[in-house]
């Protein structure tokens, strides 16, 4: 396992920072928009990355997370021929990416986007993203995808893999989809988040199975379906490892339960990271471990700092249970 990030690179010197901090595996971001990644345009991208000292491991597809992100918004809506023609770029993209060398492309499959309630004050003054499902207005109307119920939802999904999992075998290139965050209440918003439990995520790598059909494995967000994250996570995260389903690992803690939790730095939750470290490894996963989300602190870049603090994080858990085996 080694550290990895998706933090956005704004410039070349980024590159440099995030080998200086000892982050030599990324989450890229190719140039211009998805429907000009060919694989000469990847492949130039790969190779700068490399250039660095970097490894790129994961770029994402393009799928929208609700209908104004205008990033195929139609694959999770259900809408055709609209749909068919944003599977076939997501299938394009998956072929330039085995012809160019990317290993693994990562996707969401959306309606209702992450749901989040006001912030709460944590370690420092730092403000925690939240959700508590008794501050929400669980009335609130769905919004242009109208009602979709479990059954439309999956046969959406379905619909999906069936056309994206054929081209990704045939290029050997895995696809890492993300759960649902948080899970809801069938009906929240009209929506059930069938993708927003562990069953739902169980069912999910049953179908069209294949060695290259997985999970991005968002940890927090697996905890924010538990009732008690601090002991049940490490029996989830063995269910999918042992059958080889994670591919990507967000690396992530919080503070509370299904429906009521804040997220924390990961020294700070519910979650005994070092556990979690220890039982990937103990199921032979061997990709990354990234921070995706991160309280907001103070100063002129808390982002970037709180970023890095995890990576140094990360890299001292990994350090610590490789020296077990010394």
């Amino acid at each position: 396992m080694f550290v990895g990030t998706q933090y956005p690179v704004h410039s070349d010197a980024d590159y440099k920072v995030l080998a200086q901090l000892g982050v030599n595996h990324i989450n890229g971001y190719p140039p211009g928009n998805a429907d000009t990644w060919t694989r000469a345009l990847l492949s130039r991208y790969r190779e700068k990355v490399e250039s660095y000292g970097i490894k790129l491991d994961m770029i994402a597809l393009p799928i929208g997370r609700e209908p104004d992100d205008n990033q195929s918004p139609n694959i999770t809506l259900g809408i055709s021929p609209e749909r068919d023609r944003e599977i076939e770029t997501c299938q394009n993209i998956i072929r330039a990416c085995g012809e160019s060398g990317i290993p693994t492309v990562k996707y969401r499959l959306f309606i209702i986007g992450i749901t989040r309630t006001e912030p709460k004050t944590g370690r420092g003054g730092a403000m925690r993203e939240s959700f508590q499902w008794d501050e929400i207005d669980q009335n609130e109307a769905p919004g242009v995808w109208g009602e979709v119920s479990a059954d439309e939802y999956w046969e959406r999904i379905n619909y999906f893999l069936e056309r994206i999992v054929p081209v990704a075998e045939e290029y050997g290139v895995k696809l890492a989809c993300h759960p649902h965050d948080p899970y809801t209440p069938d009906g929240y918003r009209g929506v059930s988040r069938v993708l927003g439990s562990v069953e739902g995520m169980k069912k999910f790598v049953q179908m069209h199975q294949s060695p290259i059909h997985g999970l991005n494995f968002c940890q927090g967000t697996v905890s924010e379906m538990l009732e008690n994250p601090g002991k049940e996570i490490f029996e989830v995260i063995r269910w999918f490892g042992r059958r080889e389903k994670i591919f990507n690992v967000h690396f992530r803690n919080i503070k509370g339960k299904k429906l009521a939790f804040q997220e924390t730095f990961p020294d700070e939750g519910d979650v005994d990271m070092v556990k979690s470290a220890k039982t990937y490894k103990e199921v032979g996963y061997k990709g990354m471990l990234m921070p995706d989300h991160t309280p907001k602190i103070a100063g002129e870049n808390p982002d970037a700092v709180a970023f890095a603090y995890c990576y140094g994080y990360i890299g001292a858990v990994l350090q610590s249970i490789n020296a077990l085996d010394g």
